[in-house]
């Protein structure tokens, strides 16, 4: 291990980045439990991050444990832990069993139907790890991964799933897969050596660039689509209209002939739609009738 072998670990499974899918959850839990005539438990709400952070940290290791082999050979990854030496396959398989443990324990403690559900989103989690091996179609899959969440948040309060939830499981699934198109064109030239499929590959960035806004813009029109549906206030509108305007924000900072500004289109601003959207809805859901 590294002299720091708790940062290593944090880095491995990028926890910060935890902050994508969790504020969609908890609106997922805001929304189920306001069905309900109440605001969730703060029991709730405490299993549910629990449950996300287990999630997560088991697929992002699950994932860094099936790439090795790639990340070894790629400039751009060759100094994650893995690769470089830093932590053991051993003690990321150790690792990634714990995490998968911590999901299935908060899924008990929330209802029957979670926790008879966690190994199903284990398996859609682990999965997307071999996607990029046969299709150009993965970064759906890993939008899937995130996008079930306010789906499984739902359920963690309700015990049942509303129909209405798949529109928001679509539109997060559309969010993350539309930017790890944008990510992806990072690794064109690599993916193309290694025989690892993706949009950027298969359209080329030119065109990646141009898929991945319009994924976002039916992102956006989903968002609307729920509001509607959900009767949700004015907070909610405007929610949209913000993340709408970050999401455009994003695609000016990354040009086919310019990646250089791709961390910051990644990492911050798609950190400020995911927390932005929890308050704007949260605020909604909390002035919205039962």
């Amino acid at each position: 291990m590294s002299k720091n072998p708790i940062r290593t670990v944090l880095e491995m499974i990028k926890f910060e980045h935890s902050v994508f899918a969790l504020p969609f959850a908890l609106v997922g839990a805001l929304l189920a439990a306001r069905a309900g005539g109440a605001l969730p438990t703060w029991r709730q709400i405490a299993w549910i991050v629990v449950a996300m952070v287990g999630a997560r940290s088991a697929a992002m290791t699950m994932n860094r444990i099936a790439d090795v082999e790639f990340d070894r050979r790629n400039p751009r990854t060759a100094n994650r832990a893995l690769p470089a030496g830093e932590l053991s396959l051993g003690f990321a398989w150790a690792f990634t069993a714990l995490a998968s443990a911590v999901l299935v324990i908060a899924a008990r403690q929330l209802n029957r139907l979670a926790l008879e559900l966690s190994p199903l989103a284990l398996a859609i989690l682990f999965f997307y790890s071999y996607t990029k091996r046969f299709t150009s179609w993965s970064h759906f899959v890993l939008g899937l991964c995130l996008g079930i969440s306010p789906a499984a948040a739902w359920i963690a309060i309700r015990g049942s799933l509303d129909a209405r939830m798949l529109i928001l499981c679509a539109a997060v699934t559309l969010w993350v897969g539309g930017f790890d198109v944008l990510y992806a064109c990072q690794d064109v030239e690599f993916d193309r050596n290694a025989g690892l499929h993706s949009i950027p590959k298969k359209l080329g960035i030119a065109r990646a660039l141009v898929f991945a806004r319009v994924m976002h813009v039916v992102m956006v029109a989903l968002l609307a689509w729920l509001a509607w549906s959900f009767a949700l206030a004015w907070p909610a509108w405007t929610g949209i209209a913000v993340v709408a305007a970050l999401l455009a924000y994003e695609h000016s900072l990354v040009k086919p002939n310019d990646l250089s500004k791709m961390n910051a289109a990644f990492f911050a601003v798609n950190g400020y739609i995911s927390l932005l959207f929890l308050l704007f809805w949260g605020a909604a859901v909390v002035v919205m009738r039962p």
